[in-house]
């Protein structure tokens, strides 16, 4: 399959025709530790030049949960201020300014937030099915992006976000902070180093047991005083309020918010083998499973099984919701069994598995005999959001970027439409289309609710 330049993905109309051959996931191709290529020096949407002691002036957008946690953290570094702060709940908002030190401006609509000039960069921690229109519009304002995972839920969506960020030069990084543990350095160097043989598959997958009653099934509510539900569905179709669906819509239960947990934990656990193999985007996608055993309001699959075709081998998920035994191993001479989630590169020569802190190798047989293991020393790996706090200065893009990232998002994406479809899907990353099937075809790009629109 011939890749694509980049130049020729900028002047395509749509962006779809960004092709396999621009990064692997997070994977850049350059060593683990090392930070990517630089980018452009001038910016048609130009932020603010900082002086080597100019603090960072932050955005938030979205301050509950996953968003409080990104605001300590911030609160804690020293190069950093955050100057304004948006939620649609008033509530969330006035919690996270008290607890500031900065005394950030406070929004309930992000655009209004993406006029301030003094604005460097914007965190987006918002519910995902918000995560491509606040990307988008906040790089086409000049302003860097740290996008929490999943990246989006279609493949229009995602290549759009790329698109708008290199057309505005813009650096970003997606959320996926264990793409920053020593643990995964040091399983990509193994992996490179051929070790293991040829691997011709790959097995991931996440198991839990929260059956029957999962979230619950609490009514349709009024929304409570404060929360502009209007907003918060945004390009979503305006459907009811639900207690669970305000709560958990950002977090892997409902299907058209968050895609599943192929989505929520697709792009931690996935991305290991995307990185390490340096994979394009997949040929094809088939997911099949259903809802068998959850009793709740949730409308995800609580068991799902998909296969990802790329040249030369496959990579498979499995998760289930209703039993805890996943992609089990047990490290040699332990007596415990690892089976919440797996990492499992099956070579001819070995069998290296991996979860989030460790990994171990199971030779096949003796052809391991003679042959000296690499032990990797990786060294100073910093915090996932420091590495983007860095890069803005540097300009230097970030191990996460959205470009690097876009193969783990399409194949996330194609995932979950096979499944929402039924049948297996063939992908054309030169064209970003489905191929002869113009019904799945028609759903790589969502239609937004009026009078919200995906920038082309």
């Amino acid at each position: 399959m011939k890749s694509i330049s980049r130049r020729q993905f900028l002047k395509s109309s749509s962006g779809a025709a960004l092709g396999a051959g621009l990064g692997a996931g997070c994977a850049t191709t350059e060593k683990p530790v090392e930070v990517a290529k630089k980018a452009p020096a001038a910016a048609p949407a130009q932020g603010r030049v900082l002086g080597a002691n100019d603090r960072i002036n932050i955005g938030i957008v979205g301050v509950a949960g996953r968003g409080m946690s990104h605001v300590q953290w911030l609160n804690s570094q020293k190069d950093v201020q955050i100057a304004a702060m948006c939620d649609v709940y008033r509530p969330h908002l006035d919690k996270a300014i008290a607890s500031t030190r900065s005394k950030p401006k406070g929004f309930s609509d992000y655009r209004k937030m993406l006029e301030m000039p003094e604005l460097d960069a914007v965190f987006v921690v918002t519910p995902p099915h918000w995560h491509p229109l606040i990307t988008i519009h906040a790089c086409q304002s000049g302003k860097d992006v740290y996008c929490e995972k999943p990246l989006a839920l279609t493949p229009g969506e995602s290549m759009a976000m790329v698109k708008a960020a290199r057309a505005n030069n813009r650096v970003t990084q997606v959320g996926t902070q264990i793409h920053a543990s020593a643990n995964y350095h040091k399983v990509v160097e193994i992996v490179r180093s051929g070790v293991l043989g040829p691997i011709s598959v790959v097995r991931t997958g996440l198991a839990l047991n929260e059956a029957p009653d999962g979230i619950g099934s609490p009514p349709d509510t009024p929304p409570p005083p404060g929360l502009d539900w209007d907003m918060w569905c945004g390009p979503h179709p305006l459907t009811p309020y639900n207690e669970a669906r305000f709560k958990l819509g950002y977090h892997r239960y409902f299907a058209d918010l968050d895609g599943s947990w192929l989505h929520e934990m697709g792009p931690h656990i996935i991305d290991l083998p995307v990185w390490a193999l340096e994979l394009g985007q997949p040929l094809s996608a088939s997911a099949v499973g259903g809802k068998f055993v959850m009793k709740d309001i949730s409308t995800i699959p609580d068991t799902l099984e998909a296969v990802f075709e790329y040249p030369g081998m496959i990579l498979t998920w499995s998760n289930s919701c209703g039993n805890s035994f996943g992609q089990a191993f047990q490290k040699p001479g332990k007596n415990d069994i690892r089976r919440r989630l797996g990492i499992i590169f099956q070579g001819t020569k070995a069998t290296l598995c991996a979860d989030y802190d460790e990994y171990w190798i199971i030779p096949e047989g003796d052809r391991l005999a003679g042959v000296t293991v690499p032990e990797p020393e990786v060294g100073s790996i910093p915090e996932h959001p420091r590495e983007f706090l860095e890069a803005i200065r540097s300009r230097k893009l970030p191990s996460c970027d959205v470009e690097k990232h876009l193969p783990l998002a399409i194949a996330l994406n194609l995932g979950n439409l096979s499944y929402k479809i039924g049948r297996k899907i063939h992908w054309d990353a030169q064209t970003g289309q489905i191929v002869n099937d113009p019904e799945a075809n028609a759903l790589v790009t969502p239609e937004y609710r009026k009078p919200w629109v995906l920038p082309a």
